[in-house]
């Protein structure tokens, strides 16, 4: 297993602007690529004190920055990398407050990158499917976040977590724990013919009759494994999270609360390969697509 690189040899690989804005273009665009004003295969130079680059042959411009969560941000793009490279070397989450220490950006700013990045990371990380025939054991459980304990009240934010053994986990903020809300969840998720395991809540009680083979475990009984049935993973990511809700960030909005859940998947999900965290991040950015060619009445390009 690799490690997560350091500060020092982020600082190498990134050291200011430029270094951040020629990988992002190399990442985009490549070396070379077909340019979309006079369709050579040609090279960009990079245009001075501007975050663009320009064909060899023709000029035409293009900014690497568009499409990315940095398109309209006047932060600087290494203060972004930085602040990526921290939420991929965090394992208890990363707090806006943090950001705004480390960075050196206001809080509102630090607010939105934060924002931003975990949203970016839900992207990257995707959803499944998990198990199906032939596959691993996939552990269903749902988890009750914020809010006040009080008696009669309804006042948590209801979410269900599955794991894949050994694989990836999904999680999935649903609107309460009613069985055909968290059903309809779940089986978008889970392949049918998969084999489930959870505890004895009654909104798992039936997934027999979806497609599913359902083992269960009674945590009121104190029974916590019979077999091959437990929910040892999924409640290790719950513990993960809850440890970080309490410490790091002290209290989620429902609103927001998915894309926090989509920082510790994404973590969780690379956790047998912490090295690529960062690398796949930053070459995850979706590719420019090409634009038809303007065309003049006679049907000539104008490119």
């Amino acid at each position: 297993m690799g490690k997560i690189p350091t500060y020092k040899q982020f600082l190498a690989e990134f050291p200011d602007d430029d270094s951040c804005l020629d990988h992002l273009m190399r990442t985009r665009y490549g070396e070379r690529h077909e340019c979309q004003g006079c369709g050579k295969s040609a090279h960009y130079y990079r245009i001075k004190k501007r975050a663009q680059y320009a064909c060899e042959y023709c000029g035409y411009q293009v900014a690497p920055k568009a499409g990315t969560p940095f398109e309209k941000s006047r932060t600087s793009l290494h203060s972004w990398f930085f602040a990526m490279h921290l939420f991929c070397a965090s394992r208890n989450g990363v707090s806006a407050k943090e950001i705004e220490r480390q960075v050196g950006v206001t809080y509102k700013t630090a607010w939105r990158m934060a924002r931003l990045i975990r949203e970016y990371m839900g992207q990257v990380d995707g959803d499944g499917p998990l198990g199906g025939p032939g596959r691993k054991i996939v552990e269903a459980d749902k988890a009750f976040i914020g809010g006040v304990d009080r008696r009669g009240e309804e006042d948590k934010t209801v979410v269900l977590g599955m794991a894949e053994r050994g694989g990836e986990v999904v999680t999935r903020v649903v609107n309460d724990r009613r069985e055909i809300t968290v059903v309809d969840e779940l089986i978008t998720v889970i392949q049918p013919g998969a084999k489930v395991a959870t505890d004895e809540a009654g909104a798992f009680r039936n997934l027999g009759d979806y497609g599913y083979t359902h083992g269960v475990v009674n945590h009121a009984r104190k029974e916590y494994v019979r077999g091959d049935i437990h929910t040892n993973s999924i409640e290790g990511f719950w513990n993960l999270f809850k440890g970080a809700y309490r410490g790091t960030y002290v209290h989620v909005s429902p609103k927001y609360l998915q894309t926090y859940l989509h920082e510790f998947e994404y973590r969780w999900n690379l956790r047998k390969s912490p090295e690529l965290m960062m690398p796949i991040l930053l070459q995850a950015f979706a590719k420019p697509v090409r634009r038809a060619p303007l065309l003049s009445k006679d049907g000539q390009s104008v490119a």
